[in-house]
């Protein structure tokens, strides 16, 4: 049984740090690239962040550059999304979804809230 599981959300004062993580399992880890994205209330779901299956690679959306970093364990098979110099405007919830393109597989977490408000 395929599942992504996020934990870490909650809620921080703005500037404040939060560490996501995602625990995968049922599928081939190593294979899949990972991605964190976003949906913040009234609004669609957007790409935050997203590393290669190695690890070697990664990219992220210009809102959070420089501010959050994805990182991936595939002993562990864990994802991480670190974020810092947190905003108001980073409120959402926040998913995690492998992607296999090669073989068109797709698999999504039922996401963590963040709240970042004072």
């Amino acid at each position: 049984q395929v599942q992504l599981v996020e934990s870490g959300g909650g809620l921080v004062q703005p500037g404040g740090s939060l560490r996501l993580s995602c625990a995968a399992s049922g599928f081939t880890f190593s294979t899949y690239a990972m991605s964190w994205y976003r949906q913040a209330p009234g609004k669609e779901r957007e790409l935050v962040a997203t590393i290669t299956s190695s690890g070697g690679s990664t990219n992220y959306a210009d809102s959070v550059k420089g501010r959050f970093t994805i990182s991936r364990d595939n002993y562990k098979n864990m994802v991480y999304l670190q974020m810092n110099s947190l905003k108001p405007e980073d409120t959402a919830v926040y998913y995690c979804k492998g992607e296999w393109r090669l073989a068109g597989l797709l698999y999504w977490g039922k996401g963590t809230l963040v709240t970042v408000s004072s």
